[in-house]
């Protein structure tokens, strides 16, 4: 999806289109799809960077997805609202730990730390 179309879909859109991404994710993780998600991850970004432009930073959008079923839609989601809404972030990433739901256990567990040691500072 081009900026252009990002550009012309409504909040709720970009939450919509955020979702089903996360969804494909699951999908291509289940398929060991490495460059099927990777293509996914950056339509992902576009819509967080597309919310962020957003009059009054809409990224809080996507608090409504810190508890989704899908484990990946809710680290998309925990990760996009890490500097809008810092604790709900945190904890949704925590809860994704404490419940095992790997492989993003993985990932939840290294936003933690590199959050924790100052190696990553959300914008």
């Amino acid at each position: 999806m081009t900026t252009l179309n990002l550009n012309s879909l409504t909040v709720e859109g970009l939450v919509e289109r955020f979702t089903m991404l996360g969804l494909s994710q699951d999908d291509a993780i289940d398929e060991d799809d490495n460059a099927k998600f990777n293509r996914l991850y950056r339509q992902v970004n576009a819509i967080e960077n597309e919310l962020k432009l957003r009059e009054g930073d809409q990224r809080n959008a996507l608090l409504s997805l810190l508890d989704h079923s899908s484990a990946q839609v809710r680290i998309n989601a925990a990760t996009a609202t890490l500097a809008v809404s810092p604790d709900a972030a945190r904890a949704a990433l925590k809860k994704i730990i404490d419940q095992g739901e790997f492989p993003q256990a993985a990932d939840a567990r290294g936003m933690l730390r590199a959050l924790d040691e100052g190696r990553y500072t959300p914008s």
